[in-house]
């Protein structure tokens, strides 16, 4: 930074994993809230331009005795109301370094609100909308959505106060709408430029597709 140049700073598992904010003894070693990351950085908060805190629909902790989750669904339910294939689902959702089928539940609004609280976010990323309707897939504009996947994003608007400025309609594909007031399109191409190791451009439409 004081070499004038930008830093994209990416933080490592959920805040409801946070060694001060967790539910213990089910949490991490580390403060994993925007704070918390900032500090073992070593960057301040006035350098701070943009938060964008990761939601997704559905969320999820490591399969075993890891700690309370509200309204926990299991993948066949999840299979019966997305129409993805439960090979598929059963596949993906598995970590890399345990292998153990993760457990999900339906997303908390409690636990959504007080991470909005605790980390104080610019704009909202949420993941796996294809949870919703295995169609949201295949969409490139925001009305094209399913209507319960539109109504879902304009509460987490409602609720956070800040714009779903990233949508990611796939395991690996994160789909980018731009009402009046979101994230512009020089502030996109900037942080492609400035991070081309992180993402990259997969194709133009109506919305603009980031593949990781």
């Amino acid at each position: 930074m004081v070499a004038g140049q930008r830093i994209l700073l990416e933080g490592t598992q959920g805040t409801g994993l946070s060694l001060h904010h967790g539910d213990y003894p089910h949490v991490t070693t580390r403060d994993t809230s925007v704070s918390g990351c900032l500090a073992d950085a070593g960057i301040a908060p006035s350098n701070v331009r943009k938060i964008i805190m990761v939601c997704r629909t559905y969320p999820i902790r490591v399969g075993g005795p890891s700690g309370p989750m509200a309204h926990e669904v299991d993948m066949p339910e999840i299979h019966r109301r997305s129409g993805i294939p439960l090979e598929e689902l059963e596949k993906n959702e598995r970590p890399t370094t345990t292998n153990r089928p993760r457990r999900i539940a339906e997303f908390d609004w409690v636990q959504f609100r007080d991470s909005v609280q605790l980390n104080g976010p610019t704009d909202i990323a949420l993941t796996f909308v294809d949870y919703f309707d295995v169609g949201n897939r295949r969409v490139f504009r925001f009305e094209q959505l399913s209507q319960e996947t539109i109504s879902f994003v304009e509460e987490i608007e409602r609720i956070s106060g800040r714009p779903v400025s990233l949508l990611s309609t796939n395991f690996n594909l994160a789909q980018r709408y731009r009402p009046e007031g979101m994230v512009t399109e020089a502030e996109l191409e900037e942080l492609i430029t400035n991070c081309p190791t992180l993402y990259h451009m997969a194709e133009r439409g109506s919305w603009d597709s980031i593949k990781q």
